[in-house]
C-alpha cells in the first residue's frame, strides 16, 4: 500500500524530469501543477504564495530589512529560489538601455584616455646631460653613450 502511494506520487516528478531535466523560470507553471498535487506534504505547514522577496516594498518596515520579512512569517519551501539573493534575471533595465549605458561608459573612458594621452608629458622638461656621456661608467668606448651636454633630443 505504501509503495503504491510512493510510486503514485513519484510518477509526475519522473515525467517532469524526463521532459525538463533542469528547472528554469520558464517552467514555473508546470512545476506549480506538481506542487498542487503534493500539497500538505510538509505536515500542514502554511506555504505562502511564491512571491520573490526582492519585489516586496523596501520601505515596508520589515523586521529583517535585508530579506524583507517579518518575525514569525512563514517561509516558503522554495525559500532559496524566492530569496533576495537568489540568481534571477534582472527586470529593471532592458537590454537596449543596458547596451546604451555600456556604450556611454566606453565612450567616456576612451575620451578620458585620449585627453590624458594628449596632455601627459612624454619626456622630461629639461633633459639630463652628462660630461662625456658617461662613457667610462657605462662600459667603455663601444657602449651606447648617455646624452652629452649639447646633444638634441
Amino acid at each position: 500500500m505504501l509503495s503504491q502511494r510512493i510510486l503514485a506520487r513519484r510518477l509526475p516528478q519522473v515525467a517532469v524530469r524526463a521532459i525538463a531535466p533542469r528547472a528554469s523560470f520558464s517552467q514555473v507553471p508546470a512545476l506549480r501543477a506538481i506542487e498542487d498535487d503534493m500539497a500538505l506534504q510538509n505536515n500542514n505547514y502554511p506555504n505562502p504564495p511564491p512571491l520573490k522577496r526582492a519585489h516586496r516594498d523596501p520601505y515596508g518596515g520589515w523586521w529583517d530589512a535585508q530579506e524583507k520579512r517579518n518575525f514569525g512569517e512563514p517561509v516558503h519551501e522554495d525559500n532559496e529560489i524566492l530569496g533576495v539573493f537568489s540568481p534571477e534575471q534582472y527586470n529593471h533595465v532592458s537590454a537596449g538601455k543596458g547596451f546604451f549605458h555600456l556604450g556611454c561608459f566606453v565612450a567616456v573612458f576612451f575620451s578620458m584616455v585620449g585627453v590624458v594621452s594628449l596632455t601627459y608629458p612624454d619626456k622630461p622638461s629639461v633633459p639630463k646631460a652628462y660630461v662625456d656621456g658617461l662613457e667610462k661608467e657605462l662600459g667603455g668606448p663601444n657602449a651606447v653613450p648617455a646624452h652629452k651636454s649639447g646633444d638634441k633630443w
